[in-house]
């Protein structure tokens, strides 16, 4: 699969519904041109190392920022985390962690790998809306990366 286009999010979530729920946020808020999901572990490592699904994808044209779902399929959000601050390549990228475990042990390995950012999924829509909105707007508009 050859994917040149600059991808702006990349989303790594399992649920179709908070897939959804996500976009529809992106979307109103004029932040989804350049959203790529992901369902499992396995294929975000794919995307973001270029290999597999995603090999001949432009190996340079990492995502300005990554929301990562935890509890994922295959390969869990910890080990992708894991492996994006283990690589030189990768390991500034700026990771969310956006998912609903409120688990102390989940929340400390995270800051541990160096996440940007740990939020927990709200329950009620307009909060889920209001969180990815702020997310978006900030790790699009507001935050400065360095140059690569």
């Amino acid at each position: 699969m050859t994917e040149q286009t600059i991808v702006d999010i990349l989303l790594v979530e399992d649920n179709p519904e908070d897939v959804e729920l996500t976009l529809m946020a992106l979307k109103d808020n004029n932040l989804a041109n350049n959203v790529h999901v992901v369902k499992d572990g396995e294929e975000a490592l794919e995307f973001i190392f270029t290999t597999g699904r995603y090999e001949g994808r432009e190996e340079n044209s990492h995502p300005k920022v990554i929301l990562l779902d935890l509890k994922l399929p295959k390969v869990d959000g910890i080990e992708v985390l894991e492996r994006i601050r283990s690589d030189q390549k990768t390991k500034r990228i700026p990771v969310v962690v956006l998912t609903s475990s409120k688990e102390e042990r989940d929340i400390v390995d995270a800051y541990n790998l160096g996440v940007n950012s740990y939020i927990v999924k709200p329950v009620q829509f307009e909060g889920f809306v209001t969180i990815v909105k702020d997310l978006g707007l900030y790790w699009l508009v507001v935050n400065q990366p360095p140059v690569r």
